[in-house]
């Protein structure tokens, strides 16, 4: 890895028991306080780190020495860099305890249909008992409007009936539930959790911010972190964060993923420089910027050019892909008038939905079944380092231009 910060043994280590820890929290849109009590007691060991929030309830967190609270722009004219992600994943939220034995659940996020009847479920409450529990049935609720009268539900809402000997006298309305899924844990390269999309992303910021936060403000430019609220409901947080400018409006905002992957954006192949989802194309410029970050920190590019081998591409992996699977509150950014681009990881079981090539085309030979999601650890650390690599000196980015003026330079002769 060409990168002036070296990241030690012991610092990988940390960052990958953050990892597993923080995507093993139940988190939901609206219902992130666990998560944002991780965080806190995160930064209240850093005595370095500053965090504010904003009327929305996303968190902001800035290094003490800039004096940046949110809103604020960078001193001496140094323009933020940010890197953001969410904090809430695809989970239920209980709405009404129907019966000692049975609770009524909406789930808040992007599953299909299919995965859901007869699957076992955790709810968890405020004292954080873990009560399982089976999805018996799909059922209307409408909700109440203004006006008095009734419009659908925007969740899909399902009665679940608790395991016997459980008493739902201890849930109550609000408390967060999540697929029945084991902890995380590392096998063979891979890291299985809960919840990658959009820890996994929020616990590399965290392990990037704190290598920069150690290397002391000369090393680094004006580097500022945004956890948004309600991302998977529909970028929620994010826009309550543009509409209120949360963030400054001359900031640079890296908007950080977990993103499905597909065959062209291999698990494993590096963290992903995004230059768009499915709804719009990023910002040329800063895309070029972190592009040419990670070309620095690879010493090469991310894929071989025609009179290239594989061999020939450096060790350290990364890759530039569109990412049209979904989109991302980099969009919301753009949109804001913001600056803004995309990094990600590339996502096995999106959304804890396995076997979903088969289940969308409708050639599974089983049930569609839940099971944790995956990232390769490599990728993982790959992002801090992209992150490192960015908060360090992140240029003005020129797009195609500088290789325009390049060529006609040097061969505009031949005409």
């Amino acid at each position: 890895m060409s990168n002036s910060i070296t990241i030690s043994t012991a610092q990988r280590a940390d960052h990958l028991a953050w990892l597993l820890d923080v995507t093993s929290i139940p988190t939901a849109a609206g219902r992130e306080q666990r998560v944002i009590a991780w965080i806190e007691r995160w930064v209240a060991r850093r005595p370095g780190m500053r965090l504010t929030r904003d009327g929305a309830g996303n968190m902001h967190i800035s290094m003490v020495d800039t004096g940046a609270d949110a809103g604020t722009a960078g001193g001496e004219g140094r323009r933020p860099v940010y890197f953001t992600a969410h904090l809430d994943h695809p989970a239920f939220v209980i709405e009404r305890v129907v019966s000692p034995g049975v609770v009524e659940v909406s789930f808040r996020g992007g599953v299909m249909e299919d995965y859901f009847a007869g699957t076992r479920v955790a709810l968890f409450n405020s004292a954080d008992t873990r009560i399982g529990g089976r999805i018996e049935s799909k059922v209307e609720a409408p909700m109440l409007t203004a006006a008095g009268g009734t419009r659908p539900s925007p969740f899909g809402h399902y009665l679940v009936e608790l395991d016997a000997g459980r008493d739902a006298g201890t849930l109550g309305v609000g408390d967060v539930g999540t697929w029945d899924l084991p902890r995380a844990e590392e096998i063979g390269g891979m890291v299985h959790t809960p919840a990658c999309d959009d820890l996994a992303a929020l616990a590399a910021a965290l392990a990037a911010y704190d290598v920069l936060g150690s290397e002391g403000s000369a090393s680094r430019n004006d580097v500022r972190l945004l956890f948004t609220r309600a991302e998977e409901i529909g970028f929620v947080g994010a826009i309550a964060a543009c509409r209120e400018r949360t963030m400054p409006v001359e900031a640079r905002v890296i908007a950080l993923e977990n993103s499905r992957s597909f065959a062209d954006s291999p698990i494993g192949g590096g963290p992903i420089v995004r230059v768009g989802d499915r709804v719009s194309v990023f910002s040329p410029t800063l895309t070029d910027a972190v592009a040419k970050r990670a070309e620095a920190v690879a010493g090469g590019p991310s894929t071989v050019r025609a009179a290239q081998k594989l061999s020939e591409l450096p060790a350290w992996k990364w890759q530039r892909k569109l990412m049209a699977g979904g989109a991302c509150e980099a969009s919301v950014f753009c949109d804001a008038g913001y600056e803004a681009t995309c990094v990600c990881l590339p996502l096995g079981n999106y959304h804890n939905m396995a076997d979903l090539d088969a289940v969308q085309a409708g050639t599974n030979t089983r049930k569609a079944t839940i099971e944790r999601e995956f990232i390769a650890r490599s990728d993982y650390e790959g992002m801090v380092d992209l992150l490192v690599a960015c908060g360090q000196s992140l240029g003005a980015g020129a797009g195609v231009r500088a290789m325009v003026e390049k060529l006609w330079r040097e061969r505009s002769f031949v005409l």
